[in-house]
């Protein structure tokens, strides 16, 4: 193994290898930074084709407001009613005021849409009376629907007990659960982007490490293994015979 280290061939073999390889890592690197930019620039652009703003109410004091006054108030009278009627009780959504403020901003960045997102999730409760998807009638029930057919808010599961559309005769659906799975699909395309960015923002991040290292690589290379001169290229450095004195 000494020999193959102390051999010019070996030696250049492996300055080679490691210029290569940091030549490959800078590459990759840059590649990285590039797409990164690039996915982060049609985020944002996609986005700002939106022209979405955030409403008046979506920062934390106004949206606070609404919860303590609309949202909480609205489950707690579902429960009470509820266990009024015998019916099973059931499990409320946690709802908390978001952290961020975008209220009269214009949504041009994931972290704004993660943002929005929320803000939309607080607003659809507040129309559900605090009750998701699963928990909403699918129909509109009818005045004199029993309670424990209801889901206490306004809405059924049973067509027997829902209003008919005038226009087909069949049950009529509930416009809250339309506006659950509207509010939905915008709030996941939200969170989305703001997904996207984290990973374009992961990429730069990923690009400038692989950048750097293919740099030191290269140095490295060049630097640490440089080529054998003269007498070091045939292994060790032969040692020095004093001439001896003419007779």
């Amino acid at each position: 193994m000494k020999n193959m280290r102390s051999n010019p061939t070996f030696r250049r073999i492996l300055q080679f290898g490691g210029i290569a390889a940091g030549v490959i890592m800078i590459a990759f690197g840059a590649a990285s930074i590039y797409l990164g930019f690039a996915g982060r620039s049609t985020i944002g652009e996609s986005l700002g084709n939106e022209f979405i703003v955030g409403s008046d109410d979506m920062n934390q004091s106004a949206i606070g407001q609404e919860i303590n006054t609309i949202i909480r108030p609205s489950q707690e009278n579902i429960a009470a009613e509820r266990k009024k009627a015998g019916v099973e009780p059931i499990e409320f959504t946690p709802v908390v005021a978001p952290k961020c403020d975008v209220a009269g901003e214009e949504i041009d960045n994931g972290t704004d849409a993660r943002c929005f997102a929320e803000y939309l999730r607080l607003h659809a409760l507040r129309s559900t009376s605090g009750l998701t998807y699963s928990q909403i009638g699918r129909y509109v029930a009818k005045d004199d629907a029993p309670p424990e057919e209801t889901d206490f808010a306004g809405g059924t599961e049973s067509g027997a007990y829902a209003e008919l559309n005038p226009k087909t005769s069949q049950p009529l659906d509930n416009p809250d659960r339309d506006l659950w799975v509207t509010a939905t699909a915008l709030s996941s395309a939200l969170n989305l982007a703001y997904t996207a960015e984290q990973v374009s923002l992961f990429g730069i991040v990923v690009g400038f490490a692989l950048l750097l290292t293919g740099i030191g690589l290269v140095i490295l290379a060049v630097e640490a293994l440089p080529p054998r001169k003269g007498g070091d290229a045939g292994g060790e450095k032969p040692t020095d015979v004093e001439a001896a004195p003419a007779q």
